[in-house]
C-alpha cells in the first residue's frame, strides 16, 4: 500500500521527487515506531497517535518537520480508506502544532548590487553573475533555475516559463539587467557545450564539463563569492527569492501579484514577506514622524 500511495503522489497528485521522498522518509519513521510497541497499523487509537507525536517532540524533531509528519500520514490512510484498506483515519482532524513565526532573511539592494559585480568577465563570471541575475531577477527556487532549457525563453519578451512545485508552470519576467547579461552569456555559450544527450545541451545554465548545472552547483558558486561580501547574514540560493519578494513589495507591489510571480498556491506563504515591509514601515515612521516617539516617554513617566 505505501508503495500504491508513493506512486499515488508522484503520477495523481504530481508532487516533487524531493517531496515524495520525504514522504517516504516519514513512512519509515511511522512503520518502525509502530513495529517497535508492536502495533498494527489499521488498529491503532488516538492514544497511540499521541504518543508517537510526543516521542517525536522529545527526539528534537521541530514543529514545523512533526506537521508534515501529520500531513503525511493522514493522506496515507486517507489513500487507504479510500480504496476500501481502512475504515478509520487515525489522524483525521489532528491539530498541527504551532510553529515559531519567522521573518525570512533577505539581501538590502546595496547588497545584491555588490554582488552582482564580482564575477569576473570570462564565460564562467558571466554564467555566474547571470545565475545570481536570474534568481534575483525571477525570484524563481534553485531547482527551477537548473531545470531550465533554452527553448523556455522567450526573448521578446523578456520573459521566461518557470516549472514551479508539482508540476506547475509559471511565466516569470527577465530584468533589463539580466536580459543585457543572459544575451552575452548565449553568445559564450555555445563554444562550451560538450554534451551529447538532448536533456544537457538543451540545458540553459552549464557547468565546467558542458553539462546541465545541478542545485549543488548553484549553491557551491553562490557561497564562492558570499565571503567576499561583508554582509554577517546567513545567506543562502533562496535568500535572493526572498530578496525579489521583500523588494518589490516594499516598492509598491500587490501582494497577488507578489504569490502569481512566486508561484506560492497560499496567499500565506507569501504574506511572510509583508511583516518584513511593515517592520521597515515602523523604523521610516519612528525616525520620521516629529510625534513618533512620544509614546515612548509616556510610557517612562516624562509626559
Amino acid at each position: 500500500m505505501l508503495k500504491q500511495y508513493l506512486e499515488y503522489l508522484r503520477s495523481v497528485r504530481n508532487l516533487a521527487e524531493n517531496t515524495i521522498k520525504s514522504y517516504r522518509k516519514d513512512m519509515s519513521v511511522y512503520r518502525k515506531y509502530l513495529k517497535e510497541q508492536n502495533i498494527k497499523e489499521d488498529s491503532i487509537e488516538i492514544n497511540t497517535v499521541r504518543a508517537f507525536i510526543s516521542m517525536l517532540s522529545v527526539s528534537g524533531l521541530s514543529s514545523k518537520s512533526i506537521n508534515r509528519l501529520i500531513s503525511c500520514i493522514r493522506g496515507y490512510y486517507r489513500f487507504k480508506q479510500r480504496y476500501g484498506y481502512c475504515l478509520k483515519n487515525p489522524f483525521q482532524g489532528l491539530k498541527c502544532l504551532k510553529v515559531d513565526k519567522w521573518l525570512p532573511v533577505f539581501l538590502f539592494e546595496q547588497e545584491v548590487i555588490e554582488l552582482l559585480n564580482l564575477p569576473l568577465s570570462d564565460f564562467w563570471g558571466v554564467r555566474d553573475k547571470l545565475i545570481y541575475e536570474f534568481l534575483y531577477s525571477t525570484g524563481c527556487r534553485v531547482s527551477e533555475l537548473v531545470g531550465l532549457n533554452i527553448f523556455d525563453l522567450n526573448l521578446k519578451d523578456c520573459s521566461v516559463k518557470l516549472g514551479g512545485k508539482g508540476g506547475k508552470e509559471r511565466i516569470a519576467y527577465i530584468g533589463k539587467q539580466a536580459f543585457s547579461t543572459l544575451k552575452h552569456y548565449l553568445n559564450l555559450r555555445k563554444y562550451h557545450i560538450k554534451a551529447e544527450d538532448v536533456s544537457n545541451s538543451n540545458a540553459l545554465f552549464i557547468n565546467n564539463h558542458g553539462k546541465r548545472l545541478t542545485a549543488r552547483g548553484v549553491r557551491y558558486i553562490v557561497y564562492k563569492y558570499l565571503d567576499k561580501l561583508n554582509a554577517s547574514k546567513n545567506v543562502s540560493p533562496h535568500t535572493f527569492r526572498h530578496s525579489f519578494a521583500t523588494h518589490i513589495l516594499n516598492r509598491g507591489a500587490d501582494i497577488r501579484v507578489v504569490q502569481e510571480l512566486l508561484g506560492h498556491a497560499s496567499l500565506s506563504s507569501t504574506q511572510v514577506y509583508t511583516h518584513v515591509g511593515v517592520e521597515r514601515l515602523k523604523k521610516v515612521y519612528r525616525k520620521a514622524h516629529p510625534h513618533a516617539g512620544m509614546g515612548n516617554q509616556e510610557r517612562k513617566g516624562k509626559v
